[in-house]
């Protein structure tokens, strides 16, 4: 659970404008964000492989324009939250079964 924070919080890093507004060992979460980099993009509104991770927390999942996501990611009804994003890195086809992400184990 300490390095899905320290990826939280560098994703916030980068998105956020100031830096007050951000803890956690940034380094390390550039490390766990490199797992991402090939499909994701930290950008608003480019989507890659996978959807853009811009504004991911508090957002609906299924819900970036613009990307073409499963069925049961866009009828998950799921909200991502620190909670959310630790189950789904940890184990995206169990936590949502049908989902296009095959890469597990992010961020342990």
């Amino acid at each position: 659970m300490v390095h899905i924070r320290t990826l939280i919080y560098s994703i916030g890093l980068v998105v956020m404008t100031t830096s007050a507004q951000a803890a956690g060992d940034a380094k390390r979460g550039e490390q766990i964000f490199n797992q991402c980099r090939p499909c994701h993009s930290l950008e608003a509104g480019k989507n890659g492989i996978g959807p853009s991770l811009h504004g991911l927390l508090g957002r609906k999942a299924g819900t970036v324009p613009g990307y073409n996501y499963s069925p049961a990611m866009q009828r998950s009804g799921m909200v991502w939250n620190e909670d959310t994003l630790a189950k789904f890195l940890a184990d995206p086809n169990g936590f949502i079964p049908g989902t296009k992400m095959v890469i597990a184990g992010i961020g342990g």
